[in-house]
């Protein structure tokens, strides 16, 4: 393992000039209050995802989204009435070196005081699964961060998924499964007793995220993977250009597919799962 922290620096390796780390903090209170700063308080309060006395494993993959959940964890430790604990973790899939010092770099600058770890899944998942290398990629990136957070005496493990990665599931659901699922804001861990999943930025949209980022210099990694740089195809971008299309006939389609999940009528469904168990409307269609 290897931890990263120190003072900011002024500009990235890129020559993009970053803001002061003040700036940057200020900013998620005050110009971005609305957007962001809102929405994620929002999540936290209304899920429940975040309790005094939490020691919080937050995973900082080096992503835009992951990046700014970190800092408003942050300042949520330095101006929220809650006190909890945080460990920010890195997992290194097995990342180009200069990959790996973007994000070393980036949490100097940012303060953010990470760990890496290293866990070698792109080299697995390159001999294992070729073709289709995301789906096991993200289940084994997912159980390593687990494990970590479970090594270092976390309770809750927290992930950078934001709004529009909520709805493109409920749409990936729908379009190649045929079933009605979304992406949800806490569960619990089924592999690893005691470990709670959580998504403080549940309600934060990817629009303000990238307006955030760019505005101070942040210079997030993407995917960043070895293994499926060349590949092409991905269903999640045919989902966001399906929602693009649809938002310019439909302003507020966005909203209505957060919606949906919440407001499931279940005496309009032909049938659900429960627990491992199917059920028809039929089951129950004599009992009224």
């Amino acid at each position: 393992m290897s931890g990263v922290a120190g003072s900011g620096r002024e500009s990235s390796g890129g020559g993009r000039p970053h803001s002061p780390l003040a700036e940057v903090e200020r900013s998620l209170i005050t110009k971005y209050r609305r957007p962001i700063w809102t929405q994620f308080t929002r999540a936290v309060r209304d899920f429940g995802l975040i309790e005094t006395g939490d020691r919080i494993a937050v995973a900082v993959s080096g992503g835009k989204d992951s990046t700014l959940m970190a800092k408003l964890l942050q300042e949520l430790q330095r101006h929220g009435n809650r006190q909890f604990e945080v460990c920010f973790i890195a997992m290194d899939p097995g990342f180009h070196p200069s990959v790996r010092q973007l994000l070393l770099d980036n949490c100097r600058w940012l303060e953010i005081p990470v760990t890496r770890f290293e866990s070698h899944i792109f080299s697995i998942v390159d001999k294992a699964a070729p073709e289709y290398p995301c789906y096991l990629c993200a289940r084994m990136r997912r159980g390593a961060l687990y494990a970590q957070a479970q090594t270092l005496g976390c309770n809750k493990l927290a992930l950078g998924h934001h709004f529009d990665d909520v709805i493109e599931t409920t749409l990936l659901n729908l379009f190649y499964t045929g079933s009605v699922k979304t992406m949800l804001p806490k569960l619990k861990s089924t592999n690893f007793p005691g470990l709670e999943l959580i998504r403080p930025m549940y309600f934060v949209q990817e629009k303000a995220i990238r307006k955030f980022t760019a505005e101070h210099g942040i210079e997030a990694l993407d995917c960043a993977c070895v293994v499926a740089a060349e590949k092409v195809g991905n269903k999640r971008y045919q989902v966001k250009e399906t929602i693009a299309y649809l938002k310019e006939r439909y302003p507020h389609v966005e909203q209505m597919i957060m919606k949906a999940p919440q407001n499931i009528n279940m005496d309009c469904v032909l049938g659900w799962q429960r627990d491992g168990h199917k059920y028809s409307y039929l089951d129950f269609y004599d009992q009224d």
